[in-house]
């Protein structure tokens, strides 16, 4: 079994990433006075929760007109879809192509990842911990460019109004979409990968399975009690 900072009785500050030694769950840290937890408190059902609520609200997102516009000739509404092939119509093909993938594409994939991950900790699936762990370091990288959509809708409006041609409004699916994205972002926040190590773990110590203490673990340095900073 690889040595863990669990094994050794480490924690690491969220906050300000020190790490102590024989501290306990909510302990200040002794650097920058934060709680000290050894894994995230309630992450697993904190991101259910996040998860879900941002699962109902896709819908809406995608159904309801984020865009409406007045002009001389009327008003007309548009989702992001229909957004989407308008540009695409319009010979927009790279700017169609970019909020298709940033607005759509991407709040589902975070959906789904984040769903999948939560699912095998639950099973205690010790399936790909690895690729695990980097797809949740994907799902917080591109996190933050699904904002585009949003992004879009405000310059549109801005400019059409500056120049007096119509009158742009946002309507209530970009509202959900927003809260999507926010959901989404806050979710992979109070997810921690480190419990599909330890669910896994778990799952081998009940089934016997054993291996032996690779030789020569060491520990990174800088390590201190929460009494003081060393």
């Amino acid at each position: 079994m690889t040595a863990t900072a669990r094994g050794h009785r480490l924690i690491t500050c969220l906050h300000c990433s020190s790490v102590w030694r024989d501290a306990r769950d909510g302990q200040p840290c002794g650097r920058c006075g934060g709680t000290l937890y050894r894994r995230k408190p309630d992450s697993i059902a904190r991101t259910w929760a996040l998860l879900l609520t941002a699962m109902i609200l896709y819908v809406p997102a995608n159904v309801l007109p984020v865009m409406e516009s007045r002009s001389l000739f009327g008003v007309q509404e548009d989702t992001i879809l229909s957004g989407v092939i308008l540009f695409w119509v319009n010979g927009d093909y790279g700017l169609a192509a970019i909020i298709f993938i940033a607005s759509i594409l991407v709040p589902l994939f975070k959906l789904l990842a984040l769903t999948v991950l939560l699912i095998l900790i639950q099973l205690r699936s010790g399936w790909a911990l690895p690729e695990r762990t980097r797809l949740y370091r994907v799902v917080e990288l591109i996190g933050r460019w699904s904002m585009l959509d949003v992004f879009v809708v405000a310059l549109l409006a801005g400019l059409v109004q500056i120049e007096g041609l119509a009158q742009i409004k946002a309507g209530l699916g970009i509202t959900a979409f927003g809260m999507v994205v926010v959901l989404t972002m806050i979710a992979s926040k109070t997810f921690d990968p480190r419990l599909a190590w330890d669910a896994a773990g778990m799952r081998g110590a009940a089934t016997g399975d054993r291996v032996g203490m690779r030789g020569g673990a060491g520990i990174a340095g800088g390590v201190g009690s929460p009494g003081g900073p060393q």
